[in-house]
């Protein structure tokens, strides 16, 4: 006797999700195409309510998250001293590396503008609003890929949805990690335990305007391989 066809149940019938089109598809491409690292337009005077934050953290942990264990944790900072404290961390750590690369950076070229909004960034970082810490339960428990791809699998694809989230409420930010040149320091500063490791350091406020455009980037046919390393996906 032939097996019976198989059926979906109704209800997950029900959730197969259609494909985004038309307006819907632009709005979604434009988001992701122009959330820019922003470092000079954002508003330092403007306050960022908690009820913002919250609101695109929970959209953050929507994000997937390695077996589904959910370790991301998020330490906010407003308080003036520590956000002063932090943002000279920032600086002692990052210091010698922002002014070698103002050194070799060209004025006027892409690469030179990106480090003078990072030099600009390093001395006005304890002024911004407020400071998200995105942090993940566990240490690295070697230097090998698998253990840093695994832990900061867990958190990363979340400190980028909440950077969208952002954006599409007319807020910035730009993921820093230079302050983790310093991370015990900032950990006792914060009260962050041993077990946890902290992914990075956001300032977070609105932006002075919101046409923010997408930025040049070369034609990614060139930089997709087929099979084979330089083996170029599209020839030509």
């Amino acid at each position: 006797m032939p097996d019976a066809p198989v059926r979906l149940h109704p209800r997950r019938a029900d959730r197969r999700a259609a494909p985004v089109q038309g307006h819907e598809l632009e709005q979604t491409d434009a988001l992701l195409a122009t959330t820019r690292a922003v470092r000079k337009r954002l508003d330092l005077d403007r306050d960022v309510p908690d009820d913002v934050l919250l609101e695109c953290l929970q959209l953050a942990v929507q994000a997937p998250t390695g077996s589904n264990r959910q370790g991301w944790r998020w330490m906010v900072i407003r308080d003036p001293e520590k956000k002063r404290a932090l943002a000279q961390f920032y600086r002692d750590a990052g210091g010698e590396y922002l002014a070698a690369a103002a050194e070799t950076a060209a004025a006027g070229t892409q690469t030179g503008r990106v480090i003078d909004s990072a030099n600009y960034l390093a001395q006005n970082l304890g002024r911004v609003p407020v400071l998200v810490i995105p942090m993940i339960i566990g240490r690295l428990p070697d230097a090998t890929t698998n253990s840093a791809a695994g832990l900061m699998g867990s958190i990363m694809p979340a400190i980028w949805s909440f950077q969208l989230a952002l954006r599409s409420r007319g807020l910035g930010s730009c993921l820093t990690t230079l302050h983790l040149g310093k991370e015990q320091e900032a950990a006792d500063l914060l009260g962050i335990p041993s077990h946890m490791t902290q992914a990075g350091l956001l300032p977070v406020a609105y932006t002075t305007g919101t046409d923010f455009k997408p930025a040049k980037r070369d034609d990614v046919s060139k930089i997709t391989y087929l099979d084979t390393y330089k083996n170029p996906i599209r020839p030509g």
